[in-house]
C-alpha cells in the first residue's frame, strides 16, 4: 500500500499517569448548592472558582483591595446602565466611597435628567422616528444645553456643570441623578461628547463651543483620574466605542507626561464582548503590569453581583 494512504499506527505511544498530569481544573473549584438563608460570603463561595465565576471573584477583591489601599475605583458607563435601573446602586457606592470617579457618556446624561424630572425615560424611538417627534422632548434639551453654557462661562467641565445644576434644581426624584449625586458628595464625573449622537444636540439651544469645551476639559480630567490608577481599577460597564477610545487616550496622555501608570486591574462588563473594550480596556492598558477581565452578562444582574461582592471583601478586609 502506497504510504499515503497508510494510516498511522498508535500503537507505540508514550502515556502518563492520570494523577500525574497537570490539571486546569481541580473537584475544590466545583460549585456548591444554596440552601435558603444563606449570606453573600457564603454565597460567593458556593460560587464555582472557575472562569467567569472566579475571574467575578478576583475583580471584587481587586476592587475592595484597592479601596483598601486608598486606589482609585473609576467606573465608565454607558446610558443603558440608567435604563436598567442601577441608579441607586452606584450612588450608593459613591456614598460608601467604594466609587472614586465616574467616566459618562453623553446619552447618560440625558436619561439621568429625565428620571431626576420626571421619573421614567426611553422613549419608544422607533414609533417616533416615523413623524420625527424622536427626541424632541423640550425640558430635557433646555436643562441639560443651558448647564453645558456654565462650560464656557466659567471653565469647568461638563459632568460637574451638568452635577452642580440638578443637585440645585427642584426636581421631583433628583435624589435618583448620578451626576448630582457626585456634585454632592465631591466625586469627579466626566462625560464625553460625540457631538449628533445625542437627542439634545438636535435643539436650537444646543451649543457646540460649550458642549466641546465642556467635554474635551473633562477629556483632561479623566486623564488625570487615570494618571493616579496605578493599584486601582478601571471597570468599563456597557459602553462599545466612545468611553474605550477616550481611556486609551487618556491613559497614553498621562504615561507621556511621565506618569507610570503599570500596575492596575481592568475590567470590560457588557451583555456582548465588543473589539474596542477588549482592546483598548482588557488587552493593551496592561501589558506593561497589571490585568484585565472580561464579564459577560446584563448589567442588571452582572454589576448588583459585583457590588455585593464588593461590599462582603470589603467587609472581610475590616
Amino acid at each position: 500500500m502506497d504510504d499515503k494512504y497508510k494510516p498511522l499506527d498508535p500503537s507505540g505511544i508514550k502515556t502518563s499517569s492520570l494523577r500525574e498530569r497537570p490539571a486546569k481544573v481541580d473537584k475544590e473549584q466545583f460549585a456548591k448548592p444554596c440552601r435558603p438563608g444563606m449570606n453573600m460570603d457564603e454565597f460567593a463561595g458556593s460560587l464555582p472558582g472557575i472562569l467567569a465565576a472566579g475571574d467575578l471573584k478576583e475583580v471584587a477583591k481587586a476592587v475592595a483591595e484597592a479601596r483598601q489601599k486608598d486606589a482609585p475605583f473609576v467606573l465608565a458607563m454607558g446610558a443603558h446602565v440608567i435604563k436598567v435601573g442601577l441608579s441607586p446602586l452606584i450612588i450608593h457606592m459613591m456614598e460608601t466611597g467604594i466609587i472614586t470617579g465616574l467616566v459618562l457618556n453623553g446619552a447618560c446624561l440625558v436619561h439621568d435628567f429625565e428620571i431626576a424630572a420626571t421619573g421614567n425615560t426611553s422613549e419608544d424611538v422607533a414609533a417616533a422616528l416615523d413623524d420625527g417627534s424622536f427626541g424632541m422632548t423640550r425640558e430635557t434639551a433646555e436643562f441639560l444645553n443651558n448647564a453645558a453654557k456654565r462650560c464656557l462661562e466659567e471653565d469647568i467641565g461638563l459632568g460637574r456643570a451638568v452635577g452642580e445644576e440638578l443637585l440645585k434644581a427642584d426636581l421631583p426624584f433628583k435624589e435618583l441623578s448620578i451626576p448630582a449625586a457626585a456634585a454632592r458628595l465631591e466625586v469627579p464625573v466626566t462625560v464625553h461628547v460625540a457631538v449628533g449622537t445625542d437627542i439634545i444636540h438636535m435643539h436650537p439651544s444646543a451649543d457646540g463651543a460649550a458642549i466641546g469645551k465642556g467635554s474635551h476639559r473633562d477629556f483632561l480630567l479623566l486623564a488625570r483620574l487615570v494618571s493616579g490608577l496605578s493599584q486601582g481599577v478601571y471597570l468599563n460597564l456597557g459602553s462599545a466605542v466612545i468611553l474605550p477610545e477616550v481611556f486609551l487616550k487618556a491613559l497614553s496622555l498621562a504615561r507621556n507626561l511621565g506618569h507610570d501608570v503599570r500596575s492596575f486591574t481592568t475590567v470590560n462588563m457588557d451583555f456582548i464582548q465588543h473589539y474596542r473594550p477588549g482592546v483598548n480596556v482588557v488587552d493593551r492598558p496592561v501589558r506593561p503590569g497589571g490585568k484585565g477581565y472580561k464579564l459577560t452578562g446584563h448589567h442588571e444582574i452582572m454589576f448588583p453581583l459585583l457590588a455585593a461582592l464588593i461590599e462582603e471583601e470589603q467587609h472581610k478586609l475590616r
